[in-house]
């Protein structure tokens, strides 16, 4: 579990460290924004010179606070890793600069490099703060849809940046956005397809309930009994997305080391929370 712990940290701090260099380098040196408080820090930087790593860490000191408050939870640890790394990178490798003649060049540049990084570190169950703490708070206590919250972040970020960019800029900033999208994605390994997971377990009340309250994802439980043993017991089945796939597997290890559990695709998930074709 400690190795698993490790492994998860250097790759979510090198996730980091590829976005905070495709920012700086085609972002930022091509006039590019980004979404979300990423976005807002490369307004920052270009109008006034702030350093985008210290702006994106002190605009996520506060929300980081609030859902240590409100969402808790093991998997805020990797969140608050991520966002530390993620504003290192961007002060760290601010020298970093790569202009380009052709800004289509320049935002499928951008779009690539920052969507390998931000899909590496969710793929290991890390996140770079801003938007995505805002989102999940009010997914939680609101009902409201992570993917749409997001959404909105990221278009008051673009409109924003227009009183500091040329609409030509912005537009290309929409398609640095949109690759960078599907590169996160593709890192994911099919980002939004769906996971189902059964889990055998002595915990699993303690596993269940975690599950529910940590990633807002329902579980059932099925009575089961071991064939050889004899032994009644409960199952459970739950269904997750791609990027929570390891989030889940790190939740279960750390109640029960011995645990028996299956991930596995889900071609097709329909019901509350999900689309009808994943």
């Amino acid at each position: 579990m400690k190795q698993l712990k490790l492994g998860n940290l250097a790759a979510i701090a090198a996730g980091a460290c590829i976005s905070g260099i495709g920012i700086n380098a085609f972002n930022i040196a091509n006039r590019l924004t980004e979404g979300g408080v990423a976005g807002a820090a490369i307004l920052l930087k270009l109008a006034f010179g702030w350093d985008p790593g210290l702006v994106t860490l002190i605009v996520n000191l506060p929300l980081l606070a609030l859902s240590w408050r409100l969402l808790g939870g093991q998997s805020l640890f990797f969140t608050i890793w991520g966002t530390l790394c993620f504003s290192a990178a961007l002060s760290a490798f601010g020298w970093v600069r790569y202009p380009t003649q052709d800004p289509l060049v320049a935002a499928l540049l951008a779009g690539c490099v920052a969507g390998t990084g931000f899909g590496i570190v969710f793929r290991f169950g890390g996140t770079t703060g801003g938007v995505d703490i805002i989102a999940r708070i009010f997914r939680k206590y609101r009902g409201w849809r992570i993917g749409r919250i997001i959404l909105a972040g990221d278009l008051i970020v673009i409109g924003a940046s227009l009183f500091f960019l040329d609409t030509r800029q912005a537009v290309y900033t929409l398609v640095a956005i949109f690759v960078g999208v599907r590169i996160v994605d593709l890192v994911l390994q099919a980002g939004y397809s769906m996971r189902s997971a059964i889990i055998i377990s002595d915990q699993y009340e303690k596993i269940a309930a975690s599950i529910m309250e940590e990633m807002d994802r329902g579980v059932t439980m099925l009575e089961s009994r071991g064939a050889y043993t004899r032994k009644p017991g409960k199952a459970l089945y739950v269904v997750v997305n791609a990027a929570e796939a390891v989030p889940l597997r790190n939740l279960v290890l750390s109640y029960d080391r011995n645990a028996f559990f299956s991930i596995f695709d889900a071609g097709q998930v329909i019901g509350k929370g999900f689309r009808i074709s994943q």
